[in-house]
């Protein structure tokens, strides 16, 4: 159901108590900067942008590999929440080396058993904005493959 990368982040959430919960995703949320674009790296799409409901630029980076796996990087302004921080760390690792299609049947079900009910009710938009970003980044990926083909043809 979900890229096994992701579900690893799944499966290691879900065993965890509240407080342990918690911990994991301040860790991650640390690690954010893992996960930025890195000097020399040449992108296929870059999105960087500050929407109504996130409290900085946030900039989503798609690298496309030449086996047709994915490869996100994903740039933060310094008032970012953190847990926008920590839920970009754990979809750049859930999507690391996974085929666009299956990017965008991901459900978005997964984040309340990563980040717990009471966050997710407390911080609903946040949860979701990195996830929505990545799933719009390739679909405009998509589109400008199809568009190449059809022009190759």
């Amino acid at each position: 159901m979900y890229p096994a990368p992701l579900q690893a982040l799944i499966d290691l959430f879900a065993g965890l108590p509240e407080t342990d919960r918690r911990e994991t995703l301040i860790n991650l949320a640390e690690s954010a900067p893992l996960h930025a674009p890195q000097e020399g790296e040449i992108f296929d799409l870059e999105d960087v942008r500050k929407d109504e409901e996130c409290t900085d630029t946030v900039g989503i980076h798609l690298h496309s590999h030449a086996d047709g796996t994915v490869s996100f990087r994903v740039s933060l302004g310094p008032q970012v929440q953190t847990l926008t921080r920590a839920m970009t760390s754990i979809l750049c690792q859930g999507f690391e080396g996974v085929k666009p299609q299956e990017i965008l049947e991901v459900p978005a079900d997964f984040v309340p058993k990563i980040v717990g009910a009471e966050l997710v009710r407390l911080r609903s938009q946040t949860v979701y904005y990195v996830l929505t970003r990545m799933k719009s980044a390739v679909k405009v990926l998509l589109n400008r493959q199809r568009a190449a083909a059809l022009e190759g043809t």
